[in-house]
């Protein structure tokens, strides 16, 4: 007879397709493995994408997204949502809607350009994301270009991040995370709901390949939540586990590779 094992957590990323294996749904799910939840998935986009950028974006239609949605949350049921790539206004609008009908925390990940800079949300989609997706955000995880791309803070300190948590919040995503870690010096995240503030430091690894990074620390985050973590608890876990992966990113073709997801299993091997 087989022995039954306990449900894991259950995650649910909603993001687009990195064909290079190295952001993206594949990232997503990759954490997902690594931290030991279960990983569901909703495309939202295809990329024909490698180490040296991305040559091409084709997004799917939006009934094709809702129907991916409701046929996982419907039979399944998840613990919590993450969100990547969501290259229009409509697709914004329409997971925006969905995870309002969702009773589970949300992991808004806010991209709006790849790592190699090619853009993967529309301009005109801005203001969807401002008004519709970050309203319904328990976290909203935005790198130093995308506040720029939301709020037009331009962050060159950490008290310009205090100012960017600021108008990001005023938003609505319930916690913010301002990546610092384009800045000059140790990479340091803030954390903060308005009231508390939670500055998140790591040493600097002098490795260059760090693709998925940000779809890596959003989807760790989320991992965390599902598992019934509060959000100060959830986001210093997803900094610790994707500081090991930035540590352990490889070459991957001629350009910048993926950060090494499995990190914390090859240790213990």
């Amino acid at each position: 007879m087989p022995i039954p094992s306990a449900v894991p957590p259950r995650v649910l990323t909603v993001a687009g397709s990195d064909s290079g294996g190295g952001a993206g749904i594949q990232a997503d799910l990759k954490t997902m493995l690594a931290l030991g939840v279960h990983g569901m998935s909703v495309l939202t986009a295809v990329t024909a994408q490698n180490s040296l950028g991305v040559q091409g974006a084709w997004e799917l239609p939006a009934e094709a997204v809702r129907a991916q949605y409701r046929s996982v949350v419907d039979d399944i049921g998840v613990n919590a949502v993450k969100t990547g790539m969501l290259s229009s206004a409509v697709l914004v609008e329409t997971v925006a809607a969905l995870i309002a009908e969702t009773d589970a925390p949300a992991v808004v990940d806010p991209v709006g350009v790849s790592k190699h800079g090619d853009p993967l949300l529309a301009a005109e989609a801005l203001d969807s994301v401002r008004t519709k997706l970050l309203p319904v955000a328990t976290v909203a995880t935005p790198n130093l270009d995308e506040v720029a791309q939301i709020t037009g803070v331009r962050v060159t300190d950490e008290a310009g991040m205090r100012r960017a948590a600021a108008e990001m919040l005023g938003l609505g995503p319930r916690w913010v995370v301002i990546k610092g870690g384009h800045l000059p010096g140790d990479p340091v995240d803030l954390l903060t709901d308005g009231s508390e503030e939670h500055w998140l430091r790591a040493p600097r690894h002098d490795n260059r390949h760090t693709h998925g990074t940000g779809c890596t620390l959003a989807s760790a985050i989320a991992c965390g939540l599902a598992r019934g973590q509060d959000v100060p608890t959830a986001v210093r876990a997803a900094k610790t586990y994707v500081t090991g992966a930035i540590a352990a990113g490889f070459a991957l073709g001629a350009g910048i590779g993926p950060v090494g997801h499995g990190w914390q299993l090859r240790n213990a091997g």
